[in-house]
């Protein structure tokens, strides 16, 4: 049986002094494997020392749909305690904030993609504590898309956004608390740092294995399956192609109504692209990109998620729609996560040479062949911080 780390510490001993002073990180997911909010676990056990409660991107109830719109303050109603959110005017945390903890806890669901805010809320938070001599614990939970594969090209420094930090590869094989190990360490945070780990994961799993509860942790996550094919599929939010945003299947669903069904999928038919299937479908967003607008394209089906590789079978589909629809096709102009300045899709592929390259002609498989040496290097680096 597989248990969260908040189920392991609720079983188990705390690590730290009565008395101390809680804060905790969260957001409506954040729950047990019997569904019981964090903050309520914390608040029956420990009482008055939960003393504060942060929230990431899209708001504490997941309730903000798209990225740049921003939270406000506000008094949580299950507890009672103030809710400081990480994504409003500041996405750091202020001395004001944590001058009310003395340990903060850190519970929220990943999704095992570098692009994805929530590990960069973790970053600031542990650079805080740093700085304010304060204490983080973070309760494990699981990657959705498992712990062995690794994935893409890592970030150019170039490209540094609220969407990349650190030169991670697309798909970067980590849990959470993984995460906040290897960052901490590797770029030299030093915050005081402890984790509770799951207990029964393995790093094979995929979320479906483990038997646990899946919450959505962003409104556009819905299901672990949307999870699997994120890491590729969000490329085309840096695009003015819908990325499925406005249906009842974000990301699985991608399309244009410029888009013909024949003359993609006789192309993508020929990379034999493994693990997944394309099927043809008409569909018309209700909000975002074409709201309202009959598109075509395609539900990214996954057949085999062992060998099927997302950033990849992004990045060939993209290629053909830059080809096929030189005049239709454009890039989403800025801002994009609070850059004004760099195209947004250049921030979600963390270097601007793998667009040339794509509009260039340069073949995907080219491409992953040059970063296998530094997605070696990684793999070795994050070997020193994995807790399964």
């Amino acid at each position: 049986m597989v248990s969260f780390g908040i189920d392991v510490l609720m079983e188990s001993v705390p690590p730290w002094r009565n008395g101390e002073r809680l804060g905790l990180l969260c957001n409506h997911a954040s729950v047990n494997r019997d569904l019981v909010h964090t903050r309520v676990l914390l608040q029956r056990r420990f009482g008055s020392d939960l003393r504060c409660i942060f929230s990431p991107q899209h708001g504490f109830n997941a309730e903000k749909q798209d990225n740049m719109i921003e939270s406000d303050h506000g008094v949580d109603a299950v507890t009672g305690l103030p809710l400081f959110s990480l994504y409003g005017k500041s996405r750091r945390p202020i001395r004001e904030m944590f001058d009310c903890l003395d340990i903060l806890l850190i519970d929220l669901q990943d999704v095992g993609t570098r692009v994805y805010t929530f590990v960069y809320t973790m970053a600031y938070c542990l650079e805080a504590a740093q700085t304010f001599g304060k204490k983080v614990i973070v309760l494990d939970r699981p990657n959705p898309i498992d712990g062995v594969s690794l994935e893409g090209n890592l970030l150019n420094s170039e490209y540094v956004s609220f969407v990349g930090l650190y030169p991670l590869p697309m798909r970067h094989g980590l849990t959470f608390a993984e995460l906040a190990r290897y960052i901490n360490a590797e770029y030299a945070i030093d915050a005081e740092l402890e984790v509770i780990p799951m207990s029964g994961w393995r790093r094979e799993m995929y979320y479906r294995d483990t038997g646990l509860p899946w919450v959505f942790p962003s409104p556009n996550m819905p299901t672990p399956e949307t999870a699997m094919v994120y890491p590729g599929q969000v490329l085309w939010e840096g695009t003015t192609v819908s990325e499925g945003r406005g249906t009842t299947l974000p990301f699985e669903l991608t399309g244009a109504p410029y888009w013909e069904h024949d003359r993609i999928l006789s192309r993508l038919d020929a990379l034999k692209l493994p693990g997944c299937r394309f099927r043809p479908l008409v569909f018309e967003p209700t909000s975002g990109k074409w709201a309202g607008e009959t598109c075509r394209g395609f539900h990214l089906h996954v057949t085999d998620k062992s060998v099927f590789r997302p950033y990849r079978t992004s990045l060939e589909l993209l290629q053909i729609v830059l080809h096929c629809y030189s005049e239709e096709f454009s890039y989403k102009k800025p801002p994009y996560e609070y850059n004004f300045e760099q195209l947004p899709i250049d921030l979600i592929l963390g270097d601007r040479e793998v667009r040339e390259k794509l509009e260039k002609g340069v073949s995907v498989a080219e491409m992953e062949r040059a970063w296998q040496g530094p997605l070696l290097e990684f793999d070795q680096r994050r070997q020193n911080y994995l807790l399964y």
